[in-house]
């Protein structure tokens, strides 16, 4: 394969790893809607006066759960982004230049460095997708888990809270 037909393939791959970007902020945003939800109405049963003993235990672990799951979500919206080093495409390493220099410097670029930069970004993009996959992962196992206490704990709260006649 000759440089021009490897930058067209490059660009295709590059599209495509693109392309799954969405796939998982869609995924994300599913179980940070399902993790609010969740606490928000455990918090609405929740009365401050009621006395808990042994009930702590699957409110603190419901709590908990859908907390760690929060954070992988917020880790998967702001993935580490470094890397890219004197790229001419890459954004961060772009935006620290000059107009100017990023004229000039992209006007001398070969076809040979054109492709090693959209391999790079091929290359840059999948690690930081694992990162936001890994991540969106540990977000619904946490959620998966979260499940079972929640609702003994739901359960419990709503008994609890029903007036005895």
């Amino acid at each position: 394969m000759n440089t021009s037909d490897n930058i067209v393939a490059t660009k295709d791959q590059l599209n495509r790893t693109l392309g799954f970007f969405p796939r998982v902020d869609t995924k994300a945003s599913v179980i940070l809607a399902v993790d609010t939800s969740m606490l928000a109405f455990l918090a609405s049963k929740a009365s401050p006066y009621t006395p808990l003993r042994w009930e702590w235990i699957p409110i603190a672990a419901a709590v908990v759960l859908l907390g760690v799951s929060l954070w992988h979500l917020y880790r998967e919206a702001f993935p580490q982004l470094d890397g890219g080093q004197q790229s001419l495409m890459y954004f961060r390493e772009v935006a620290k230049r000059t107009e100017v220099k990023y004229l000039t410097e992209w006007k001398q670029l070969t076809d040979a460095q054109y492709l090693d930069d959209l391999l790079g970004q091929v290359w840059r993009n999948s690690e930081i997708l694992k990162q936001k996959f890994n991540h969106v992962r540990v977000a619904f196992n946490c959620l998966a888990l979260a499940i079972t206490p929640w609702l003994i704990a739901i359960a419990w709260l709503s008994w609890k809270a029903t007036p005895i006649k």
